[in-house]
C-alpha cells in the first residue's frame, strides 16, 4: 500500500467513522433478525399448508384415534383431520363473538356434543350475523335433537383473551376449559380440541360453515430477502461515503490522480454519451 493511501484512509479510525460502523453493525443485526423472523413465519405457513394437504380431505377417524387424553391434542399431526362422532347435542348454544364472516362481524355457534362414549365434545356449527354481546336470540339455528352423527374437522382450543370475559352465553374465544365450566361438563369434556362442523345426520339448519383454508404461504420469502438486500444497500452506501471522503481528503494524492486519469481514459475510449451529444448540439 502506498504512503498516501496509508495516510489517506486513517480517517476510518476516527470516532465519527467508528460510530458509522457501529450503526451499520446494529442495523445489520436488526435486519438479520427481521429476515430470520420472516423465514420462521414462512416455515409456519408451509407447515400449515402441509397439514391442510395431509388432513383436510382425509377419511374421518374415530375421536379416540385423534385425542389421546381430554386435555391433549397434537395440532401438528391432527389439525383439520375429519372425525366422525355419534351421540347427541346437549345443553345451550354459546356464541363465540367478534368473528369475521360474509356479512361482517358476527359470532360462531358452539354446542356441546355428548358422544356415545360419554365424553363431551364441543362443535362449532358455523357463523351467524349476531353481535354476541347480548343474550342468545331465540331464532338461532338449533342443533338436531336425539341421536346424531356428525363429521367435524379438528381444531385446537383457543387461548383466553386477557381483559375479555364471558357474558351470559357469549364467550370471547373458543376457550374449551371455559366452555366446559359454563356448560357444567368440566369433568367429562374434551378440552384439548373442538370440531368445525362438516355434516350432520339428520341435517338441520346451521350457521355459515367454515370455508376451506387457503394454501398460501404469503409474502414472507420476499420480505425476508428484502431485509438482506437492505444490508447490502447500506454496506454499499457506507463504502461509497468512505470512498468519497478519501477522495476529498486526498485530492492531490498520486492514487487519486491515477484513478482520475484512468477514468478520463475510459471515458475517452467510450466516447460521448447521448446526453453529452445532445448538450453539445444545444450548446
Amino acid at each position: 500500500m502506498s504512503t498516501d493511501q496509508q495516510q489517506g484512509w486513517s480517517f476510518l479510525r476516527s470516532r465519527r467513522w467508528l460510530g458509522y460502523f457501529a450503526l451499520f453493525l446494529v442495523f445489520s443485526i436488526v435486519c438479520v433478525w427481521l429476515g430470520n423472523w420472516q423465514f420462521e413465519r414462512r416455515a409456519e405457513a408451509r407447515a400449515e399448508i402441509a397439514r391442510i394437504d395431509a388432513n383436510y380431505d382425509a377419511a374421518p377417524l374415530p375421536l379416540s384415534d385423534v385425542i389421546s387424553a381430554p386435555q391433549a391434542f397434537d395440532e401438528d399431526a391432527h389439525k383439520w383431520q375429519p372425525v366422525e362422532l355419534q351421540g347427541k347435542y346437549i345443553g345451550e348454544t354459546y356464541l363465540a363473538r367478534n368473528r369475521p364472516g360474509p356479512q361482517g362481524v358476527g359470532s360462531n355457534l358452539i354446542n356441546a356434543f355428548e358422544t356415545s362414549e360419554g365424553a363431551t365434545f364441543f362443535v362449532d356449527r358455523g357463523w351467524v350475523a349476531v353481535a354476541g354481546a347480548d343474550e342468545v336470540p331465540a331464532d338461532l339455528p338449533n342443533p338436531p335433537k336425539g341421536d346424531v352423527t356428525v363429521t367435524v374437522r379438528m381444531r385446537a382450543s383457543e387461548p383466553t383473551i386477557q381483559g375479555r370475559s364471558s357474558v351470559g352465553n357469549s364467550v370471547a374465544s373458543i376457550d374449551l376449559p371455559e366452555l366446559a365450566r359454563l356448560s357444567g361438563t368440566a369433568d367429562v369434556a374434551v378440552t384439548g380440541a373442538y370440531g368445525q362442523l362438516v355434516t350432520e345426520t339428520p341435517a338441520t339448519e346451521t350457521g355459515v360453515l367454515a370455508a376451506r383454508p387457503e394454501r398460501d404461504e404469503g409474502p414472507h420469502l420476499s420480505y425476508a430477502l428484502q431485509w438482506y438486500v437492505f444490508i447490502l444497500i447500506a454496506g454499499i452506501g457506507v463504502a461509497y461515503a468512505a470512498r468519497q471522503e478519501y477522495r476529498g481528503l486526498n485530492a492531490g494524492g498520486e492514487s487519486v490522480k491515477r484513478e482520475d486519469a484512468r477514468r478520463a481514459e475510459r471515458k475517452l475510449r467510450r466516447g460521448p454519451s447521448d446526453a453529452e451529444e445532445e448538450d453539445a448540439l444545444l450548446g
